[in-house]
């Protein structure tokens, strides 16, 4: 299920948010599952992937403004 949904990540990566709905729409575009269960798996996998990318964007983000900040100051 991991695999799949960082599969679809790599060649998807645009379309995927951070809205469990819209992801689902998405898996279900891109895989022809019939089990509901699956699809619902995979595309709370890929949200929740999707948010953890985000934040680690924001923290790296924060960092580098935090050390240009101290670069100005010295």
């Amino acid at each position: 299920m991991k695999r799949t949904a960082k599969l679809i990540f790599e060649k998807y990566n645009e379309q995927i948010s951070t809205d469990f709905d819209r992801n689902k729409e998405l898996v279900a575009k891109v895989l022809n599952i019939e089990s509901k269960f699956l699809r619902n798996a995979i595309a709370g996998y890929l949200t929740s992937y999707a948010k953890r990318l985000m934040k680690i964007e924001s923290l790296e983000e924060e960092v580098s403004e935090e050390g240009e900040v101290e670069e100005e100051e010295a």
